[in-house]
């Protein structure tokens, strides 16, 4: 396996541990490489920006295959990182390939790795979080649904404002005064970690570095503010692009075991299904999912939502448990074959390459 070219990994590359036993060697800072002929480098996002004038040229000469590792971001988000950097003409070339968290136009040369799907069952912390939602469950709760917003995205503040007269009724944040005004989780709802930082995020601009002290602390679960809601409105990070990029938000209520409405782009619901996860269609109308203007997808989600929260919900959560149940072990068993199954798509997405 991967006997076929060397290859050299950048030490915070995110795919280091899975390619580690077949790489030849590996390097922490570029300027310590001297590139050969042949060989491949994965490059993680901190030294690609750092040294992207010597790697640009590097890949123009097209003697060796560079390749940016950034799984952390994917999708559009990605696409705009490259752009940025004045490098998407070589994605586009072929020249510098890309590992995405997220899915791709065809034009550009990726590898897509769901980065988050396996990461979000490595805590102990949500494990635990998961066990006792479970030990804790009851159909009847005092809020209706769960809306945790970050940065101000066009379809996060349009749904803040769209659903405001539900809000009072949901466990909600808005983690950035751009989309309006800045809301936490209430203390006791903060994972334990954080709690003492509640009273102390500030009210302007992104406060999520104060409340998380720069740690990434969306990634943890805490049970309570699941046991106290019926379902989790997941704003993903992309929504107007339509290729699927799935980060930790819809896997925390994945691995919690509590059903959800996904704001996605156009086809996010089908990429999920594609991967062996159910979606709550015996309970919901999610024909959204096939709505290609954004504007009116976006609509209709909050009128899906809005509906929702007009019905009986305890008996919405017993139609929705089995589904649960059914994500919550096939997001286990993805865990494993995902990373197992990274060196051997690797390898053949570089064999491909070097043979186009």
């Amino acid at each position: 396996m991967l006997a076929t070219a060397e290859i050299y990994l950048d030490t915070f590359c995110e795919v280091y541990d899975l390619l580690k036993p077949w790489s030849t060697g590996n390097f922490w800072n570029f300027t310590t490489v001297d590139p050969q002929p042949g060989a491949v480098y994965l490059i993680g996002r901190e030294q690609f920006n750092q040294h992207v004038d010597r790697i640009r040229k590097i890949a123009e000469r097209n003697d060796c295959v560079m390749v940016l590792s950034n799984p952390h971001e994917g999708s559009e988000t990605l696409r705009n990182h490259c752009d940025r950097m004045g490098v998407l003409d070589l994605v586009e070339q072929g020249k510098l390939l890309l590992i995405s968290g997220g899915d791709m136009e065809a034009g550009l040369h990726y590898l897509q790795f769901d980065s988050f799907l396996p990461k979000i069952l490595d805590y102990e912390e949500n494990v635990f979080a998961a066990n006792q939602y479970q030990q804790c469950y009851t159909t009847t709760r005092p809020y209706k649904f769960l809306f945790l917003n970050g940065r101000s995205r066009p379809h996060r503040v349009f749904l803040l404002k769209r659903l405001q007269h539900l809000l009072p009724d949901a466990l909600w944040t808005n983690l950035d005064s751009h989309a309006g005004t800045i809301q936490t989780l209430p203390e006791k709802y903060e994972f334990d970690f954080y709690q003492s930082r509640v009273a102390s995020a500030g009210t302007l601009g992104f406060v999520k570095h104060q409340l998380f002290n720069n740690d990434w602390g969306e990634i943890y679960l805490k049970a309570a503010p699941y046991i106290d809601t019926y379902f989790s409105v997941v704003t993903e990070t992309v929504f107007d692009y339509p290729y699927s990029f799935r980060t930790e938000k819809i896997w925390k209520p994945v691995a919690m075991g509590h059903p959800w409405i996904a704001v996605a782009n156009a086809g996010y619901y089908r990429d999920l299904r594609n991967l062996g996860f159910r979606t709550f269609d015996s309970a919901i109308d999610e024909s959204f999912d096939s709505i290609e203007n954004n504007q009116d997808r976006l609509e209709r989600i909050a009128q899906v939502i809005d509906d929702l929260c007009s019905q009986d919900l305890e008996s919405f959560l017993k139609e929705c448990y089995n589904t649960c149940k059914y994500n919550q072990q096939h997001l286990s068993d993805m865990r494993v074959r995902v990373r197992k199954e990274f060196p051997d798509r690797f390898h053949q997405f570089i064999q491909q390459h070097l043979h186009e």
